[in-house]
């Protein structure tokens, strides 16, 4: 009993250090440009079949990545949706969107990959369908959108689908250039993640409540 506790135990461990080394690999210079092996060289593992034998295929790896950061933050969305209720202000389930993820961020410390990573992976049509697979089945998430809905203006379908094509690449993509600013080392817009979060706020209201000018 004592030696297969020990094993899992062990395996939990190079596990874990296989997702952080792949995490910030892939996040620093793409999904398909890491090979298994220098994961499992980062990750400090001997043996070059370590990432395909815990994990599998490297979207079986991605998605890892992504399941590892999904329950902290659903419980950052769920808290936020407790806090507004049945509320009608844009604002509020713009809120419970964007700052669970911020808050994520802001808590895992001063150096972090996993904003750079979910652009990385957004980028790629097979890869994003994880990601965004991963993301639906998150019961408060599905609340958010549907509190969301119910207080947009009433757009037409297309302006509706396009200023939801843009409100994802700008909270996928400024937080990830956020967090390659402090990684770097340059100066960002706004001092903290809290403070990030506000801005893109501010962004997304006006993005959904702005006028929609006739196409001739």
């Amino acid at each position: 009993m004592a030696g297969r506790i020990a094993r899992a135990e062990r395996a939990g461990t190079t596990r874990e250090s296989i997702l952080a080394a792949a995490e910030r690999l892939f996040a620093e210079h793409g999904v398909f440009a890491v090979s298994n092996r220098q994961v499992s060289e980062a990750a400090g593992q001997g043996n070059n079949a370590a990432v395909g034998y815990h994990f599998g295929t490297k979207a079986d790896l991605v998605r890892a990545i992504v399941r590892r950061h999904t329950e902290r933050t659903e419980r950052l969305r769920l808290r936020m949706l407790a806090e507004i209720g049945d509320s009608s202000d844009v604002r509020d389930w713009l809120a419970c969107l964007v700052r669970p993820s911020a808050e994520h961020l802001a808590a895992l410390g001063d150096l972090t990959w996993y904003g750079r990573f979910g652009a990385q992976v957004m980028t790629d049509p097979v890869l994003r369908e994880i990601m965004v697979e991963e993301s639906l089945t998150s019961p408060a998430l599905h609340r958010v959108l549907d509190g969301l809905n119910r207080c947009l203006p009433d757009l037409p379908a297309e302006v509706r689908a396009e200023r939801g094509d843009m409100a994802r690449q700008l909270m996928v993509h400024m937080y990830a250039e956020r967090e390659r600013a402090l990684a770097e080392g340059t100066p960002t817009p706004r001092s903290n993640w809290h403070d990030a979060a506000t801005g893109l706020i501010d962004a997304l209201v006006g993005l959904w409540l702005a006028p929609v000018t006739p196409c001739p």
